[in-house]
């Protein structure tokens, strides 16, 4: 077997690569290169779903990065365990064809409890008293502890939230990425497994926040490009051979769209009262949307409303295609964890999980970098509020209270969700903006499905 890694460079497409990616622009001349048309949703979890199962999340599970547990009632995001995907992954096949091939999950998702050899994964503590840690799970247990001695600590503000991205007291704009793709050495270099999958986040952040267009979007891109160069680099020093790739393109977008708060309006959308604030009783709702970037599912807990919640939503301004059950199964996205429908938006918009009115009625969470919490994906996290004054001393103020033992709330998000510039998660129009791979090895077409890419790693695995 032939030694790969793959390197998941999020949020590049072929309208990045140019004279601030001299890399990759490289790389783009000498190897093969070919788009990929994108997952649906185009969005984290399911596009590394459908690269490393070659099936589609009718299959495999992954509708989106989160989704409403219709037992549970609840709504659930970034979830770690790697038995959530349901199906077969690539390094099933490629162990049983060889029992000597090793796999390395560098960060790629669902990275808990897989049948990688070596798995790191960024993970919080939480002590019982409220208390949160930044910390990272690795299997096996031992190879933690070594990258921390190796790298120092993971700087996990920027990987996600306001330090992400840009530079800060908590590190330089590329810190997370950095440490990954040294973390993938490491690993190379005491355990060279036959597949080291590494995940290379750094432009989803200003890409996010800024838009793809921002002149500040160049630095980024001069970053990844010294980033991915350094990492083929040094993988051909070891006769590693690389597979760059990406699973989305980001476009700009200058519309958001609070489908629960139209579902709130229509009087769907059932309300309790917590501490003064407002939180969504999913279960007792008649509709609810399960919004993520570009996508919503939306959940009809009231089939006599099915068609009216279809109608309602498509005519909603910033919705290009509400799916129902029959478009599900053409699509690929007929699982049980979908929504009753499945609304995607127009390229220029994207859609939050805000159910409130009143700003000052909103859950505590709102203002919080709360990933797991929050019963949708919310890019606004990337901001700090800009209607806090001295907001960094408000930020120093709470580190300190958690650092005396106290209890504290780190609201500095805002609410303004016109800050966001740019998202991802539906079919772009221009296949500049599609997600791209390159690769040494020839490639089956111009332009590849999405389930296409797993067929692309076996092959360069097997030869």
């Amino acid at each position: 077997m032939n030694r790969i890694a793959v390197l998941n460079v999020v949020g590049l497409s072929d309208r990045h690569i140019g004279p601030q990616t001299p890399r990759l622009s490289a790389l783009r001349q000498r190897w093969r290169c070919a788009t990929i048309d994108p997952a649906l949703p185009a969005v984290t979890c399911t596009a590394q779903a459908n690269y490393l199962t070659g099936r589609r999340p009718a299959e495999h599970g992954i509708v989106a990065n989160g989704w409403y547990d219709r037992s549970l009632c609840e709504v659930h995001f970034w979830r770690q365990s790697n038995h959530l995907v349901q199906a077969p992954k690539i390094w099933d096949e490629l162990k049983a064809r060889d029992p000597r091939f090793t796999c390395a999950k560098m960060f790629w998702w669902y990275n808990m409890y897989s049948g990688a050899d070596w798995s790191v994964t960024p993970r919080p503590m939480y002590p019982a008293d409220g208390r949160k840690f930044f910390d990272i799970y690795s299997w096996p247990y031992d190879l933690r502890p070594a990258l921390k001695e190796a790298l120092g600590d993971f700087p996990f503000p920027t990987f996600w939230g306001p330090a992400a991205g840009v530079k800060t007291p908590q590190g330089a704009p590329d810190a997370a990425t950095r440490w990954i793709a040294e973390s993938a050495k490491w690993v190379e270099l005491r355990h060279a497994p036959t597949l080291n999958l590494v995940y290379l986040p750094h432009l989803d952040y200003n890409l996010q926040r800024l838009g793809p267009a921002h002149p500040a979007v160049a630095a980024d891109l001069a970053r990844i490009d010294a980033i991915v160069g350094d990492l083929v680099d040094f993988f051909a020093s070891r006769g590693v051979r690389s597979i760059v790739l990406s699973e989305y393109g980001i476009t700009p977008v200058s519309r958001p769209v609070h489908l629960n708060r139209v579902f709130r309006q229509r009087g769907w959308l059932t309300l309790k009262e917590e501490l003064g604030l407002e939180l969504p009783d999913i279960g007792n709702s008649r509709a609810f949307a399960v919004a993520d970037h570009q996508v919503a599912h939306i959940v009809v807990n009231d089939p006599s409303l099915h068609e009216e919640v279809r109608r309602v939503t498509l005519e909603t301004p910033g919705v290009a295609e509400v799916y129902g059950l029959a478009d599900q199964r053409i699509l690929g996205l007929n699982h049980p964890r979908s929504g009753d429908l499945v609304a995607v938006a127009h390229e220029d918009s994207w859609f939050t999980y805000y159910h409130w009115l009143d700003d000052s009625r909103a859950p505590d969470f709102a203002r919080c970098v709360d990933i797991h919490r929050k019963p949708g994906y919310d890019p606004v996290e990337l901001f700090l509020d800009p209607a806090i004054p001295a907001v960094k001393l408000k930020i120093l103020g709470r580190l300190l209270q958690k650092k005396l033992g106290f209890r504290m709330l780190m609201d500095v998000i805002p609410l303004d969700a016109t800050l966001v510039k740019g998202s991802h998660g539906a079919r772009p129009a221009s296949p500049l903006d599609w997600p791209l791979i390159l690769a040494e090895q020839p490639l089956p077409a111009s332009t590849l499905r999405s389930t296409d890419v797993y067929g692309v790693i076996r092959s360069a695995v097997v030869g």
